[in-house]
């Protein structure tokens, strides 16, 4: 049975990725968040908690069940596997490193890099405030380093970042001040929404008037939408950034200020041994960034890159397995589609004396979610690894052409950007606004795949458009989309346009006629995995039936499994697949694990955290709701169209033909080849039929 998903959230790509620790025999996996772990009971009463209607519908997952308990057993050598199957590395220094960190618990609000002889610095929180009437918002300061500060905003309750993928813990906006000698400066900033609170904080960490330098690593609002009033209380202050950071700023902030466009290699020395040295790192995410490195105290400041959406008040990353599950999510999301960047840049950051894998490094300062202090090697090491095995995997390449702090156009690019990296493809981010016109038609040459979010109607982007139309052939797919930007160049006559051409579109043009939804991230980047099958389809085939004899898949595919329909929803987003991969994982509490394939729309709402739905196919009938969701769907068509449901307490459909069901949580993810393991404790569940769960019988074991 082919596995067809239904649906996903936008910019919630794959991500999370977790591997196996010395947990693995009980059951458990890296990553799972210790908050929400349930005490294990004796082994004689595994099953006291659990309700006799939970216990009949988990019956229900039967296949498989023994086989697979028996290969996990069995496979305790997995237990020094890394973190993720793509950085076997990670976890066999993770122990050392999750030892060290246990050892340094006492001291885990010490700074830092602390100089000789100084004493740890106590984090001071301030009061929480309420935003928006149910939102707690609040402020963290610690001295982080030598004559440095760290400013971190709490957002507790932010369920979304920007729209584009779901946060399951909030999220922090970090900002820093170093005193020199004879300058101060301020590197980022917050979140508007911190306006007061923020303001008040800094005040309270240096004289605002006294700021000399504003360092801008980059122009998202999260980091630079409190430049302005900070300019109102700093007059004086220079603004640091690169040249397209700066021609940002100054559509922001709206008035005049002082600046400075610097470039890589370039020095702002604040005395004292501070001087920050400036590292262009562009596209991480934004084609304005730049790291800031401090040899003074071994400190780089990285905004976006190497962050995570964790809010904690944990200003450290003291427990590995709690804040891998959200970094790992957090490349995924927002860096794996740039991987060629990300490589690029720890490659500058080597060459100019700032390698965070040296072992004098103090720390990572970054922008979202815990600093980086005890496991540098292992968390900067995994960019590295992720993303050398996303290039050495790609079968295709595709470039992406958006039009950078216009409309909706960098996040939707995104979004189709994440859909592409799920199908194995090679993504390159180009920003019409500011990158070099010989520069674009270079990457037009180079791609199989072309995407296209349309640029506004006038200025240098559109001015760049024609040079892109113009050097497509007619061998490459294309993609079109809008950018909601208010005065987009006609998506029409351009689709007209390619079909003179012989350029086949994959799908239609994308329209957006409102502000972009859960569905449209969905519809968004639904388009780019699409595109990526189509760029790919040749390349899997035939890996698929390399993968192994025709021996061994005959004799693998006698291994049968139950038939399932997993949904999930988050927000506007609903989706579905049919599912036989999955096998009952543990007694207490009561848990399974599905197989997603990486490239289905479902993976995008099933991270750690996440709820859904496991339907059980009935015996007798079940063929219609399997043939219905096992077509293949354009991209956003509801799937649930004609099909019988109610929502569960997390709104994930229940149909009404299931047999039973079962309302889940996803606690685990391992990363296997070219799919997810996703373990998951039930929460609900109950019978409807009595009757068993059909089951799924294959000839060979290379196709579902």
């Amino acid at each position: 049975v082919r596995s067809t998903t239904v649906g996903h959230n936008r910019d919630r790509i794959q991500g999370r990725g977790v591997g196996v620790s010395t947990q693995e025999a009980q059951g458990t996996l890296v990553g799972q968040d210790p908050t929400r772990a349930n005490p294990r009971p004796s082994a004689r009463t595994p099953l006291a908690r659990s309700s006799p209607p939970l216990l009949r519908a988990i019956c229900h997952v039967s296949a498989l069940t023994l086989l697979a308990r028996r290969e996990m057993s069995a496979s305790a050598s997995l237990a020094s596997r890394a973190v993720t199957a793509n950085a076997p590395a990670l976890v066999s220094r993770a122990r050392m490193t999750r030892r060290v960190a246990a050892a340094r618990a006492a001291t885990v609000r010490a700074a830092i890099a602390e100089p000789p002889g100084s004493s740890a610095s106590e984090v001071k929180n301030s009061e929480i405030q309420m935003f928006e009437g149910t939102k707690r918002l609040q402020t963290q300061v610690a001295e982080i380093g030598a004559d440095t500060t760290c400013i971190r905003s709490l957002d507790w309750d932010r369920d979304r970042f920007d729209i584009e993928f779901g946060l399951d813990l909030g999220t922090t906006y970090n900002s820093y001040v170093i005193k020199g000698a004879s300058k101060t400066a301020l590197v980022d900033a917050s979140h508007a929404k911190f306006e007061q609170l923020y303001i008040d904080t800094l005040k309270g960490v240096v004289d605002p008037a006294s700021i000399d330098y504003i360092v801008c690593s980059h122009t998202e609002p999260d980091h630079s939408g409190l430049i302005g009033p900070i300019l109102e209380l700093a007059p004086n202050a220079t603004v640091v950034g690169s040249k397209v950071c700066i021609q940002f700023l100054e559509n922001l902030v709206q008035k005049p200020f002082k600046s400075r466009a610097v470039k890589g290699g370039d020095v702002v020395d604040l005395g004292g041994g501070h001087e920050l040295r400036f590292i262009m790192a562009p596209n991480l995410h934004w084609p304005d960034t730049m790291f800031s490195f401090d040899p003074a105290t071994k400190l780089m400041y990285t905004c976006d890159a190497f962050g995570s959406h964790y809010c904690t008040e944990d200003m450290f990353d003291t427990n590995l397995e709690a804040v891998l599950p959200h970094y790992r999510f957090y490349y995924e999301c927002l860096m794996k589609p740039n991987a060629r960047s990300v490589l690029t840049a720890l490659r500058k950051c080597e060459s100019d004396g700032a390698n965070p894998l040296d072992n004098d490094f103090a720390g990572i300062c970054n922008g979202h979610g815990p600093l980086l202090k005890f496991n540098v090697e292992e968390l900067v090491g995994g960019y590295k690894k992720w993303s050398e095995d996303a290039l050495e995997k790609a079968k295709a390449a595709t470039t992406v052409f958006y039009t950078s702090d216009y409309g909706f156009s960098d996040r939707l690019s995104q979004s189709i950007a994440r859909g592409l990296t799920k199908a194995d493809v090679e993504v390159t981010m180009m920003d019409m606004n500011t990158e070099d016109t010989q520069e674009l038609i270079e990457a037009v040459s180079k791609a199989a795949g072309i995407v296209l979010v349309v640029p506004p109607a006038t200025g240098p982007a559109h001015d760049n458009l024609a040079a892109i139309i113009g050097n497509i052939k007619s061998k490459q797919k294309i993609l079109i989309a809008e950018s909601y930007g208010g005065n987009d160049e006609p998506v029409g006559p351009l689709a007209s346009q390619f079909a003179g051409m012989g350029v086949e579109e994959v799908v239609p043009a994308l329209k957006v006629k409102e502000n972009p939804t859960e569905a449209t991230y969905q519809l968004f980047e639904e388009s780019g995995t699409d595109l990526g099958q189509v760029l790919t389809k040749k390349e899997t085939l035939k890996a698929m039936k390399n993968a192994m004899s025709p021996d061994v898949a005959k004799a693998l595919g006698r291994v049968s499994g139950g038939l399932y329909v997993v949904t999930a929803a988050q927000g506007t987003a609903k989706s579905a697949m049919i599912a036989s991969w999955i096998a009952q994982a543990s007694f207490e509490p009561l848990g399974f694990t599905v197989a997603i394939a990486k490239d289905r729309a479902i993976e995008s709402l099933m991270q750690v955290g996440d709820k859904f739905v496991l339907n059980c196919l009935p015996e007798q009938g079940f063929e219609p709701l399997m043939k219905h969701f096992l077509i293949r769907f354009p991209p956003g068509a509801d799937r649930f169209e004609g099909v019988e449901w109610a929502p569960a307490s997390c709104g994930a459909p229940i149909l009404k033909e299931a047999a039973a069901y079962m309302e889940c949580t996803v606690m685990s993810r391992m990363e296997a080849a070219d799919h997810w393991i996703v373990y998951s404790e039930v929460r609900e569940g109950k019978v409807f039929k009595d009757e068993k769960t059909a089951t799924h019988h294959r000839k060979v074991a290379s196709y579902y």
